[in-house]
């Protein structure tokens, strides 16, 4: 067995596509973002199976993220004392792309966004950003009520629609910086993590080189 993931073995440059009218923040779903937004992320070639359709877009107002978690038989769990260790998805996103430091930077953000580890029996919805570790700057915190961010249960699974506005994203400049760090992973209680790429193995949750390239295009 290599070492070294079969898809870390080259950098992929992952198409964000631009969807114009996104927050809806009056409709019944917030994004419903079409297939063409998917990230792809491979799975197959290190012989791993997907558990959750992952998709993203933007548009000149921020950054929009969509999961689907599928083949769930329990509920969602979490703890707001364990994101990491929490159902949902955390996302990092670098607005610079500057993927030559191992160490995270200002323009570096890490957020959860979490169906089940808030409120007294920890069985609502939770977004939180948090720092990274070992960053060289930390890049400002949001107020996380300036993040529309909805959660809700499915047949077998959940479905998470966030949107990241411009204003939390430290750097986001699309005109002038179309290329972003970024890299994902999900978590579901009995069906594993789902990455982007690189393990556990490599540091990915406070290393920005071994992130991938999100491009913004229209």
């Amino acid at each position: 067995m290599s070492l070294v993931p079969n898809r870390f073995l080259f950098r992929v440059a992952y198409p964000c596509r631009y969807v114009k009218d996104i927050p809806a923040e009056d409709a019944d779903r917030l994004l419903d973002l079409p297939e063409t937004c998917r990230i792809e992320n491979f799975a197959a070639m290190d012989e791993g199976k997907n558990f959750a359709d992952v998709r993203l877009a933007w548009n000149e107002f921020g950054l929009a993220l969509q999961l689907e978690v599928k083949g769930k038989e329990q509920l969602a769990q979490g703890s707001g004392n364990q994101l990491r260790g929490s159902d949902g998805v955390t996302l990092w996103i670098d607005t610079r792309d500057a993927r030559t430091s191992h160490r995270a930077s200002r323009t570096c953000h890490q957020f959860h966004f979490l169906p089940s580890a808030g409120g007294p029996d920890q069985d609502e919805p939770v977004f939180s950003q948090v720092k990274i570790n070992r960053a060289l700057q930390d890049a400002p915190l949001c107020n996380p009520s300036s993040v529309p961010f909805r959660c809700a249960r499915t047949r077998h699974g959940y479905l998470v629609e966030a949107f990241l506005p411009a204003a939390v994203l430290n750097g986001f400049d699309p005109e002038q910086n179309p290329r972003l760090g970024f890299y994902y992973v999900a978590k579901a209680t009995e069906l594993g993590e789902q990455v982007l790429s690189a393990s556990a193995d490599f540091p990915y949750w406070e290393d920005p080189s071994l992130w991938s390239v999100l491009e913004l295009v229209r």
